[in-house]
């Protein structure tokens, strides 16, 4: 292009050059007149085009992978955004700029301009928050170094910058190169390193990385468990190994906790979000309370509870029962996830991906990949939309094919787990389709009912749901009425007019303050004329120092404000007692500050008083312990300010 439109460079060419001028005028410069702003609309130009097509594309600024790419494009873009004067978001104008230009050629853009618009300018509103922060830390480190006669930015203040204020490496690189200095990159590796030991060390979860030595050597002597729980809820196995106290043994008896592999059983082991199952195991008279079953390794479920009766021995056959009402619970919460997630992408947009699950019989969480918190409506319009879903009562179908076959099919896959050739693809009706090995209804309608509990923000760029049905779900509704109908009878008002009533109320308190502040101006007003009577002089300077009633270290400040107004020229020093502590104000007027000083006029007042303070020379406060002493250090105003007058 740069050939055949006969430019000197790519940034000329009409890729570039329209963008650049488009920076260019908002930031009222003229782009070839000075070579530092060139740079920064050229840096701004380019990676404006790279932010649209990579979000177009369905990517999200995030801590990893292609996400991790885009943030640090799109910080690079603001921080030279920064360095042409800007203070607020524009990259995201610059966007509308691109799209503009390549709406023919990409018209895909244009359908998702206003998407692709807000995804940036949150990132961008995000960053720029902690922008000047980390800017202020990394020049006053450069300052720092340079007196010391270094030149290497230490891999410690690198590490703070990308950890605390989300700086990029090479953000930071480009920052201090134009100052003449290096990184620390070994440094910086030294403690990235670190911090990634410490999460492991912290890290539970059913993945390989926490897997204790014992069910290694387990599964290695070839020891594993069939999981036949997914049409019965009950069935037989051998126990292949108890696990007590973190070593194998070869009997258990009531009393002890215990960990049990059994060579076949229809527990669910806590895997892919899903909980394990509960329930009890028993042979003869020996009895086991099961708790939770869990998945150490793949071809590894474990039974984890205390034996209730009887003796234990390996190689004895159980008979394993799972609690039919919880796992039921669990399946209603894990179809209903998988719905959530397919009603999500439809409404938020199809840059919803599944950054995390929890399912247990009590609940459901959800964690997402989206820009910004929802909103009130968007909330409601997904509750709606699952409860629609729900109603239509599709069937849940599940079938085992090549795991290839089922990607190609449109399956999502689930965050953190790990799949072999063959997978697990679980559909309800025709509107979701995900890889997953867990249990769920026979069909949509079995949920019942879902209710959301909560939308929060659990990290940049991740949100999180956490929801009931069934049941709980109607316990939750219920709670919320029971709550709206004891309000409604504290208040004396019929249920379906409480939103109204509540809100004539706070419109007639919000009327009463002010009608109140009103009051209490007019009073302090008439009590400070009444004051002024005991206005005394020393050396030549008229003080007043008094004690107020009623009032609090707030309202001594409005009283304070009224008496100034009234004394003109002289020293101010009010006193009260409130929640069992003395509260001391010293005023100055400004024509007397080069004498007098309030802060240390107050200094020795409140010590009379037990306390101290501070302020400016003009205003100064102060508390203390001593309210008794309230009196006595306002009768030693006169003495204190004829000390400090001498």
């Amino acid at each position: 292009a740069t050939v055949l439109q006969g430019v000197k460079s790519n940034y000329d060419t009409d890729l570039l050059r329209g963008i650049i001028d488009f920076v260019a005028d908002l930031a009222g410069k003229r782009y070839g007149s000075d070579k530092d702003s060139d740079v920064s609309m050229r840096v701004i130009a380019d990676h404006a085009r790279a932010t649209v097509f990579l979000i177009g594309d369905g990517v999200l600024p995030s801590n990893e992978g292609r996400g991790y790419v885009l943030r640090r494009i799109m910080r690079r873009a603001a921080r030279h955004a920064k360095m042409l004067g800007f203070e607020e978001p524009m990259l995201y104008k610059a966007g509308g700029r691109v799209i503009e230009m390549m709406r023919e050629s990409y018209p895909e853009l244009e359908e998702r301009a206003d998407y692709i618009a807000k995804v940036t300018r949150n990132e961008e509103e995000r960053f720029i928050q902690t922008l000047g922060n980390g800017l202020r830390i990394l020049q006053e480190e450069v300052e720092r170094l340079r007196r010391q006669g270094e030149k290497q930015i230490p891999g410690e203040v690198v590490f703070r910058l990308y950890d605390t204020f989300g700086f990029p490496v090479d953000l930071t690189a480009d920052i201090v190169e134009a100052e003449g200095f290096i990184l620390d990159e070994p440094g910086f590796q030294t403690c990235m390193e670190e911090q990634r030991r410490k999460a492991r060390e912290h890290w539970k979860g059913s993945g390989e990385q926490t897997v204790e030595a014992v069910w290694r050597e387990m599964v290695e002597s070839g020891i594993h468990s069939e999981f036949c729980g997914y049409g019965s809820l009950e069935g037989f196995g051998k126990v292949q190994a108890i696990i007590k106290d973190g070593q194998r043994v070869k009997e258990a008896r009531a009393g002890e906790r215990v960990q049990i592999v059994c060579s076949q059983t229809p527990f669910y082991g806590e895997s892919g979000g899903q909980a394990g199952d509960r329930g009890e195991l028993t042979a003869g008279e020996t009895r086991v309370r099961i708790e939770e079953a869990q998945k150490p390794l793949p071809d590894l479920i474990v039974h984890q509870g205390e034996i209730t009766a009887g003796l234990l021995r390996e190689d004895d056959t159980v008979e394993l029962k799972v609690d039919g009402a919880a796992r039921a619970a669990t399946a209603r919460n894990h179809t209903a996830t998988h719905i959530l997630q397919a009603v999500l992408i439809d409404i938020l947009g199809d840059h919803v991906k599944q950054a995390g699950s929890l399912v247990t019989p009590e609940r459901l969480r959800f964690d997402f990949t989206h820009f910004s918190a929802m909103t009130e409506e968007e909330i409601t319009q997904v509750e709606q939309e699952v409860n629609r879903r729900i109603r239509e009562n599709e069937a849940v179908a599940s079938e085992e094919m090549e795991a290839e076959q089922a990607i190609k099919a449109g399956a999502t896959a689930l965050f953190g787990e790990k799949y072999g050739d063959r997978v697990r693809v679980v559909s309800v009706g025709d509107f979701s389709m995900e890889l997953c090995g867990g249990t769920h209804t026979r069909a949509a309608g079995d949920i019942g009912l879902f209710k959301i509990l909560q939308e929060t923000g659990i990290a940049a760029g991740v949100r999180r749901i956490e929801a009931v049905t069934g049941e709980k779900a109607v316990e939750v509704i219920q709670h919320q009425q029971d709550a709206i109908e004891r309000v409604a009878a504290l208040i004396k008002s019929d249920p379906r007019q409480l939103e109204n009533r509540l809100q004539k109320m706070i419109e007639r308190q919000k009327e009463m303050e002010r009608e109140l502040e009103s009051l209490r101006d007019k009073l302090n007003a008439e009590r400070s004329g009444e004051l002024l009577s005991n206005v005394r002089e020393v050396s030549g300077v008229r003080y007043l120092a008094t004690r107020v009633e009623g009032v609090d270290g707030k309202g001594l400040r409005e009283f304070s404000d009224q008496v100034r107004d009234k004394l003109g020229s002289g020293v101010t020093i009010l006193g009260c007692e409130s929640g069992g502590k003395a509260n001391l104000l010293v005023a100055v007027s400004k024509d007397l500050t080069d004498r007098l000083q309030a802060g240390r006029l107050i200094k020795e007042l409140a010590a009379i008083v037990g306390g101290g303070g501070g302020g400016r020379p003009d205003l100064a406060q102060a508390g203390g312990s001593r309210p008794e002493k309230l009196d006595e250090a306002l009768a030693a105003a006169e003495n204190i300010i004829a000390q400090q007058l001498s």
